[in-house]
């Protein structure tokens, strides 16, 4: 456990997503100085519960799980500074500290998921689930992510990008955030997103072929399910490899902004 300096942001940044700041507010700056001086220079973010991302005399409540966001460039925006950073790995907040006079806090390290090759199936209908999703609801509402954009090779980050672009609530961002298992990180992405396009989008009377091929998408990760615990029942989990940290592609890899006083709720890589 280590003492960090936080972020907290109306809005959720998972691991191998952008995050863009503009910080204005003197306590953040001081903290930015503090973080720009230290190798590697990072620093936490978590998910306003309620209250305001500006000081004021409203007290903040905050969610008790983040992710490390790693400082990749710096700038300037009309006098104040331009932070673009980049998510790593998650973190849980064991103690809140008092405000110097940025917000800090103890935090642990929370594991990293391991990927499993039997989960590559589930992944390709996640990755199938949302971007339907997004094509769909974004005739509805504006988004932030385009149907088509750029992800990862690498399958971990690729996941943890598809729950970054999802057109998800912030309350279910959190959820997978705290996901345990790269099983059950796809399976509540699945689940929630699906569960999104029925609100976001209005009744399709007629099944595209899309649609169909969700729907054999649905019953094959069903089956493949299945199949895994029938051989981790026989021979025990398998699979290796924690997530990677480097940036990917020109998609998560956005620079859009998000204020540090006045959240416009965007999430990250969104323009302001």
């Amino acid at each position: 456990m280590t003492s960090f300096a936080m972020f907290p942001l109306g809005s959720v940044l998972f691991p191998h997503m952008p995050l863009a700041l503009r910080v204005f507010e003197e306590r953040y700056l001081v903290m930015m100085s503090r973080v720009l001086a230290m190798e590697p220079a990072e620093f936490g973010v978590v998910l306003i519960e309620s209250g305001r991302e500006a000081a004021g005399a409203e007290a903040q409540r905050r969610f008790g799980y983040g992710t490390v966001a790693t400082v990749t460039e710096l700038g300037a925006n009309d006098g104040d500074l331009a932070v673009l950073a980049r998510g790593g790995r998650r973190i849980e907040v064991v103690e809140w500290l008092d405000d110097d006079p940025h917000p800090a806090a103890v935090v642990r390290d929370l594991p990293e998921l391991e990927w499993d090759e039997r989960l590559a199936p589930m992944r390709e209908q996640a990755e199938l689930i949302v971007r339907r999703t997004i094509r769909r609801a974004s005739e509805f509402v504006d988004l932030p992510w385009d149907a088509d954009v750029e992800l990862s090779d690498d399958p971990v980050e690729s996941a943890w990008q598809l729950a970054g672009i999802a057109p998800l609530t912030q309350l279910d961002q959190v959820a997978l955030l705290r996901s345990t298992t790269m099983r059950e990180l796809l399976m509540r992405l699945i689940d929630l997103t699906l569960g999104a396009g029925e609100v976001l989008t209005t009744p399709w009377t007629v099944e595209d072929e899309l649609d169909a091929e969700i729907a054999r998408a649905l019953r094959e990760a069903g089956a493949t399910d299945e199949r895994t615990r029938d051989a981790r029942s026989a021979d025990g989990p398998t699979g290796d490899g924690p997530d990677g940290d480097g940036p990917d592609g020109d998609g998560p890899d956005g620079d859009g902004a998000d204020d540090d006083d006045e959240s416009d709720d965007h999430p990250r890589g969104t323009s302001t």
